[in-house]
């Protein structure tokens, strides 16, 4: 099939405009969004080895040893980007899960920097896996024993670095309200646009 040198161009223009956007939405998704309403969840971290829940305790130690509704296992999540990047916070004690250089996972006050952003990537066994954004390729992660292990001896495949979300305890009510309708007042325009589409 013979393309028309305007058919060619018209095809080029509309490669070139998806490879920008592609590029654009890659970039800004590694770019933390202060800008866009940030989505926040409630919910508990179900480890996969340790058969416990996530918790950040008052002494800004983090492990996998809590119970199923413990008040230490309701954790808050940010969103910090429209992907899937996060900061997770406890609920009762206010700090932020983050990573330090040696790869230990230490609760911090201040969740701002990229040491307690984490990637929430779906694996296909339907678990997540946490990957630190400062350091690429280390995962929040505990032993059987729900003992934090070392980002530096992770992988994405290790039974260690496998959560699965759920709900606290009485919050599938409290979390999952109406939505709630904001009326605005009318101004001229959509007075004009009301009365001509009652006519």
């Amino acid at each position: 099939m013979r393309l028309f040198p305007s058919r060619l161009s018209y095809l080029l223009l509309h490669l070139f405009a998806f490879c920008y956007y592609a590029q654009h939405v890659s970039e800004q998704s590694r770019v933390t969004d202060r800008v866009s309403r940030r989505l926040i969840r409630t919910y508990q971290l179900y480890s996969r080895t340790s058969g416990k829940h996530v918790q950040v305790l008052p002494n800004k130690k983090i492990n996998a040893m809590a119970d199923d509704g413990d008040v230490h296992a309701k954790l808050i999540v940010e969103t910090d980007t429209f992907g899937s990047r996060v900061r997770i916070k406890g609920a009762e004690t206010g700090f932020y899960i983050c990573m330090n250089r040696r790869g230990k996972l230490i609760g911090k006050k201040n969740g701002q920097g990229k040491d307690c952003i984490f990637t929430e990537i779906v694996l296909e066994n339907n678990y997540t896996a946490l990957q630190n954004v400062k350091y690429e390729g280390w995962y929040m992660a505990f032993t059987r024993k729900g003992r934090p292990r070392k980002g530096s001896k992770t992988r994405q495949h290790q039974r260690e670095v496998h959560f699965m979300k759920r709900l606290p305890r009485g919050h599938q009510i409290a979390e999952h309200r109406p939505f709630d309708f904001i009326n605005y007042p009318f101004n001229k325009r959509t007075k004009r646009t009301r009365y001509s589409g009652e006519r």
